[in-house]
This record gives structure tokens, C-alpha cells and sequence, in this order.
């Protein structure tokens, strides 16, 4: 079974107000062990950075302005995915703007069905709890120290830990091993993609 823990960050809240994607961050999973294979992209969001989406993540269009745009990233970015599930904190959100960028490329969007929202699964087995990422990581233990601000292979990295004490545990060495694609655990092999 393979999953991709995503996540994304942006501009602002609507990407039918004008707010665009500027980093997409992806770890892969197979049978819920990490492969080392990991996503990871800066994008171009062709606009202005508000202060308070800069406040979040800290990326302004003095770093982003070389960077490809969503158009130039978008197939590369689906052929990654294909047809994992994406295992993504607050689903909704993230699905929304990549299907926007993706719609406006004009190619396949994402079903909400090949989501799963860890948002979600939090709720159900800590309801009334706060259950932000920065909470699940204090409640579970792991260590987020790295989380200055949102970045998204940070915070996919950090969600893969999450996500997989929420389904019932993780391996006691899960940062350290990874699983190769012939099953053979290992030491992380470097990303195949952009960095």
C-alpha cells in the first residue's frame, strides 16, 4: 500500500481569491514504513506574498521569484503521486488548492477520495483536544524542535511520525530505517526529487 504524507503551503486561504501554492513537500510510504523517497518543490506563485502568509512560512518573493511555476512543476508533481492515498493534515485545504492549480493547468485533478485526513482522524480519537500538528507532535511525543515555521517536507516529515502513532504506532526506529523498493530496509537513500 502506497501513501504519500503531503502537505503544502500557500499564499492565503482561497485559491479562488487569487492565492497560489509556494511549496509542496511529500514523504512516501509503503505498508506504512518510509521509503527515503521523498517530494519536495518551491513554486513561483506569480503574485505578492501578504505579511501573513509570510509570518507562517517565512517565504518571500526574494527566494521564490527564480523558482518554476506550478505550471512547470504540476505533471511532475501527479506522476509522483499517481494513485497513493495523500495522508494530509487538514485534507480539505490542501486538496482545494492543488486542484485549482491543477484544473488551471488543465489536467487531472485529485479525488477527494484518495484523501485521508489525519485532521480528521485526530478528532475522532481526541475529541475537544486541540489537535494541531504542533500539538500531536507534544502528545506523541516527537520531537518538532526543527518547526520554526511551516515548511512542507518539515511538516510532511513530522505528519508521517503523527500519522502513523494515530493509526496505532510506529516502529521504535522509524526516522532512522526506511524500506527500498524492493522491501529491504535501509539507511535514507537521497531525494529523486527537486529539491
Amino acid at each position: 500500500m502506497r501513501e504519500i504524507v503531503l502537505d503544502t503551503d500557500t499564499t492565503g486561504l482561497d485559491p479562488f481569491e487569487g492565492h497560489r501554492i509556494v511549496e509542496i513537500g511529500g514523504v512516501e510510504l509503503l505498508n506504512h514504513m518510509p521509503t527515503g523517497r521523498t517530494y519536495h518543490q518551491y513554486i513561483n506563485p506569480e503574485r505578492d506574498m501578504p505579511e501573513e502568509a509570510f509570518a507562517v512560512h517565512g517565504l518571500g518573493l526574494d527566494f521564490l521569484g527564480d523558482k518554476p511555476t506550478f505550471a512547470q512543476i504540476g505533471r511532475q508533481f501527479l506522476d509522483f503521486v499517481g494513485d497513493a492515498t495523500l495522508v494530509i493534515h487538514n485534507a480539505a485545504f490542501d486538496m482545494k488548492f492543488l486542484n485549482a492549480e491543477l484544473k488551471w493547468m488543465d489536467v487531472r485533478t485529485l479525488p477527494m477520495g484518495q484523501a485521508l485526513d489525519t485532521l480528521e482522524l485526530a478528532r475522532k480519537k481526541f475529541p475537544g483536544a486541540q489537535n494541531s500538528l504542533d500539538a500531536l507532535c507534544r502528545r506523541f511525543g516527537i520531537d518538532n524542535s526543527a518547526r520554526e515555521k511551516h515548511g512542507a517536507l518539515l511538516d510532511s516529515e513530522l505528519l508521517a511520525e503523527v500519522y502513523l502513532e494515530l493509526i496505532g504506532g510506529r516502529p521504535p526506529d522509524f526516522s532512522l530505517s526506511v524500506v527500498s523498493s524492493n522491501g529491504v530496509a535501509g539507511l535514507n537513500e537521497p531525494s529523486l526529487w527537486p529539491q
